[in-house]
């Protein structure tokens, strides 16, 4: 038997039991997809990450995420946890990091602010799919319960990836926002038709000069009715608001923070830079806090 060393972290913030939860093994060596996918089912967290040593030259680690359904091809959340708990477990200084995910090799950066840590994870590639139509928007929304006089006008509805794939769905109100009670049946049924699991519902509605959205994100096809603070929903949301130019930038760069997890009393808030050239996104980076719940030892 072997000894794993797994950490839960909430990520995008620094109080305990808000943010996201993910499970971390940061030694996960040896251990098959049965295994990993049993672990993920144990803890129970949206994602679990695991962390294993370099296959090649073209990277400094490999690391691979599961829901506690599924494997999933990358998470931004998750990402900022295994960072953080590598970082702890490590007693980094300031650092990048070469990591294999499937969707490729991406840069990590860890960022030591005094005896504390930032992380910052580097998106994979930015990518506009279907827009979301006619009869399949009306079911979408009815799923959803959202109207059409409750929608932005201006934002299309539309799937975006940054490595795992959302709906970008904008509406008016924050307090429509939080009052979502989603037809998660229905929502897995439409995963199945449009080849996207996910759904970010955000509004520019927040409230505060500080935060430019609030959201919240619906996965229920992969078993995560709703994931508190989602990085690769947030990320794709900045390539989709340059895109549509729905923000302003100084046609470098545009940053924004966004808030989620309000409804579930989750809160998270999640920083977002989108690169920019010829006045198009060309690159995302998100960024955040994370806090460790606790650390522990699996036997298997």
């Amino acid at each position: 038997m072997k000894s794993y060393t797994v950490y839960q972290v909430d990520a995008f913030t620094k109080e305990k039991f808000k943010g996201n939860p993910a499970g971390v093994v940061l030694n996960a060596d040896g251990l098959n997809e049965e295994q990993m996918q049993a672990i993920a089912c144990e803890l129970n967290n949206s994602e679990t990450a695991f962390l294993f040593s370099p296959d090649g030259d073209d990277c400094d680690g490999v690391i691979r995420y599961f829901t506690p359904k599924t494997e999933v091809p990358t998470c931004g959340h998750a990402t900022i946890a295994s960072l953080y708990a590598k970082a702890i477990e490590e007693n980094l200084g300031n650092t990048k990091i070469r990591m294999k995910t499937n969707i490729g090799v991406l840069q990590f950066e860890i960022k030591k602010n005094g005896s504390d840590y930032k992380m910052y994870m580097t998106q994979g590639k930015i990518e506009f799919g279907n827009y979301i139509e006619g009869e399949l928007r009306e079911r979408l929304l009815s799923a959803l319960g959202i109207s059409e006089n409750e929608m932005e006008k201006n934002c299309p509805l539309q799937i975006v990836s940054t490595g795992h794939s959302k709906v970008m769905i904008g509406i008016k109100s924050r307090v429509k926002l939080n009052s979502l009670a989603p037809n998660y049946f229905e929502l897995t049924e439409i995963s199945k038709i449009i080849k996207c699991n996910g759904y970010f519902v955000f509004t520019f509605d927040s409230g505060s000069k500080e935060i430019l959205t609030c959201g919240r994100m619906f996965a229920p096809a992969i078993g995560i009715n709703e994931d508190p603070v989602t990085g690769n929903a947030n990320g794709p949301l900045g390539a989709y608001l340059v895109f549509y130019k729905l923000v302003k930038s100084n046609g470098s760069e545009f940053y924004f923070k966004g808030l989620q997890g309000e409804a579930i009393n989750r809160t998270g808030i999640i920083e977002v830079f989108v690169k920019i050239q010829n006045d198009e996104p060309v690159q995302i980076i998100i960024g955040g806090e994370a806090v460790v719940v606790f650390k522990t030892k699996i036997e298997m």
